[in-house]
């Protein structure tokens, strides 16, 4: 098998906030350049989800009409619970991969609606390649309808398993097309595929972000991803689950940091695609141990078969996230993840399954 290209951890693209990295401050100041004005009224397909609520609450934050579009498949009305009562935030259950759509003016249409986590599709293969096919079809004719600037969220997933590390945006990817995860790479890059087709054939404003690994409040126990798995491990005095000898990395970023990003890349006029994540890496076996000693719990950890398709290596280059965007990440893993515990602390045994 080829090895990657790796500039290896702290080298080529810097660091942000990450591992061992105290305050969590961002390792050097950026400038963010003039953004455009914020969205009036958004529509965002996938709202009620993990990262697409926190996205929900960010835009009511600063004043834009919020529009949330969810047919509930993988995501929670218990994620929307801030926004009952709120007079600019409107909730349509709607699969969108039937099409739909809004009364009056739209500023920004934001794409994430797709089950985004393994178990997720895997349950829903044929679903998450809808979602990618016709639900960002669907998107980008309102966006189009309504002149709209329309963002997809796309995803590192888009470069499979790496033979280049870290990954710009301008490298191709290794996927497998039939392989146990295609449903949901094959998907994304089909709507990456589509939404630049709609930029240079239709002339549709649309903009590419491509998330890698977030984390945070409201993801549910048991979508399948390593943080909440080690969690709610941790916190139930059981074993912690590694899959493989747990030597394959990953680069975590906080998901207010992900969101900020999406909503600079929104208000910015570069097109993308642009990586959004947190270029600090550490493999799986570390992540368990850090997880395990913020708990305080005195779980064993217990290595499992690995699945197939699991990446080797995951760390983005956000250089133009950098320069185009003025973005990188703030929250550094510590105090990022002790938070994310405090949450699911917090929540009863089971709520959010």
């Amino acid at each position: 098998m080829a090895h990657p290209t790796r500039t290896g951890p702290g080298t080529g693209t810097g660091t942000a906030a990450g591992p061992g990295s105290g305050t969590g401050t961002a390792a050097r100041p950026v400038t963010r350049p003039a953004a455009g004005p914020a969205a009036r009224r958004a529509v965002v397909t996938g709202g009620a989800g993990f990262v697409g609520s926190h996205l929900c609450d960010r835009l009511r934050a600063q004043g834009t009409e919020v529009v949330c579009v969810d047919n509930l498949l993988t995501g929670s009305l218990d994620n929307l619970a801030d926004r009952a009562g709120d007079p600019g935030f409107t909730l349509r259950r709607h699969d969108v991969c039937e099409p739909f759509d809004v009364d009056g003016p739209v500023d920004l249409v934001v794409h994430l609606a797709s089950p985004a986590s393994p178990h997720d599709y895997a349950r829903h293969p044929v679903e998450t390649l809808r979602a990618g096919a016709h639900g960002t079809h669907n998107a980008l004719e309102l966006a189009r309808r309504k002149g709209a600037r329309f963002l997809l969220t796309s995803t590192s997933e888009v470069y499979g398993d790496p033979l280049v590390h870290p990954q710009p945006e301008t490298y191709w990817g290794n996927v497998n097309p039939i392989g146990p995860r295609s449903q949901y790479d094959e998907a994304k890059r089909y709507a990456e595929a589509l939404t630049t087709a709609y930029r240079t054939a239709r002339g549709t404003d649309t903009v590419i972000v491509r998330l890698f690994n977030t984390y945070g409040p409201r993801m549910r126990p048991t979508d399948g991803r390593a943080v909440p798995a080690f969690i709610t491990q941790a916190l139930a005095g059981r074993p912690l689950t590694v899959a493989g000898d747990g030597s394959q990395t990953r680069s975590l970023c906080h998901v207010d940091d992900t969101v900020a990003g999406i909503l600079a890349a929104a208000a910015a006029g570069h097109p993308g695609p642009i990586n959004l994540g947190n270029p600090a890496e550490l493999t799986i076996l570390q992540l368990a141990h850090r997880i395990r000693a913020l708990c305080g719990s005195a779980s064993p950890v217990e290595f499992v078969e690995r699945p197939g398709d699991d990446p080797s290596l995951r760390r983005p280059d956000i250089t133009l996230a950098r320069t185009a965007l003025g973005w990188q990440p703030a929250v550094g893993t510590d105090p990022g993840l002790a938070a994310t515990i405090a949450w699911f602390a917090r929540r009863p045994v089971g709520v959010g399954a």
